[in-house]
């Protein structure tokens, strides 16, 4: 065996990994050795918004100065003990083309994934059932993206005014940063007729929260719209797509993570009392956080209401 590659232990499996000292943030010095060790102590928080959802990485071989890619048909990589899920491939005809993806279910799994450089751990807001069928979205998301000259204070300032929307409408929103430049807001919802009811909704929250403040929100997604705005992203609620999962790191130069806030944090960002920057968290202070307050995104233990018609 090469010296850069060894067999490590973790959870019962064992697992060869590899340039343990290769630095993938280059700004922090942060290697693939933290970035394992990372997803494995966060792993009791991680695990269960991963539990069902077939799994998109994007890696980063090089680190987060280097090139990367997506990789949903990930199957291939995976050791036998990875459960794998074969689905149709978005836009394929008739089902006839499909993708082998992965469903990240131990901690060993996230080790392993971590070992690829996969950095950001995206996933839909559905899941597969115990014989890998996809279900009806179980998830509403507003991923909330600020457009030049806006950053996450005025992202706040949304957040709190789609949170308030959900309360109204039955809902029990939760909401984390994005761990780049914006946030997103979530509710748990009871699974819809359809599949696309969570777009229909999203769009008709997005459109009227644009047409009440234009100046501040948009949500077309021409850039030409977006200085001084914040995009409300309603499309994240397509089946096809995906979102970063909470907990993920996020390939920015800081080794950043997307981060479960409280709501009192927006408050406080929105009356001043708390610097904005202070919702930018590193993978150390994630780990803080959940130590002193658990889970701020239980979206299990959070009240699961149907949507209203859309």
């Amino acid at each position: 065996m090469s010296p850069a590659r060894q067999l490590v232990e973790i959870g019962g499996r064992r697992l060869s990994v590899s340039n343990l000292d290769k630095v993938l943030f280059p700004e922090v010095g942060f290697t693939k050795a933290q970035v394992i060790d990372y997803y494995v102590r966060i792993a009791p928080v991680l695990l269960p918004h991963l539990a069902g959802r077939p799994v998109t990485f994007t890696r980063w071989p090089d680190g987060v100065e280097g090139q990367a890619f997506f990789e949903k048909n990930s199957a291939r990589h995976a050791p036998d003990w990875v459960r794998r899920v074969r689905l149709p491939s978005p836009g394929s005809s008739r089902g006839r083309e499909t993708l082998d993806m992965v469903l990240l279910a131990e901690v060993p799994d996230l080790a392993w994934a971590a070992n690829l450089a996969a950095l950001e751990v995206h996933v839909p807001q559905w899941r597969v059932d115990d014989a890998g069928e996809p279900q009806l979205p179980d998830l509403l998301v507003l991923d909330l993206d600020p457009g030049p000259e806006t950053g996450i204070a005025e992202c706040c300032e949304v957040a709190e005014r789609l949170g308030v929307r959900l309360e109204a409408d039955g809902l029990d929103p939760v909401v984390k940063t994005s761990g780049s430049k914006g946030m997103q807001v979530y509710a748990p919802i009871e699974p819809p007729a359809d599949r696309e009811h969570p777009s229909r909704y999203a769009k008709e929250l997005a459109q009227e929260l644009s047409a009440e403040t234009p100046e501040h929100v948009v949500w077309r997604m021409e850039k030409a719209l977006r200085p001084g705005k914040v995009l409300i992203d309603w499309s994240q609620n397509n089946p096809a797509k995906t979102t970063v999962a909470p907990y993920s790191l996020r390939a920015r130069a800081g080794a950043t993570v997307s981060t479960p806030i409280g709501w009192d944090e927006v408050d406080a960002v929105r009356d001043g009392s708390l610097d904005p920057a202070a919702l930018r968290f590193t993978t150390d202070q994630v780990l803080a956080r959940v130590e002193e307050y658990g889970d701020l995104f239980d979206v299990a233990g959070a009240r699961r209401a149907p949507l209203p018609p859309a």
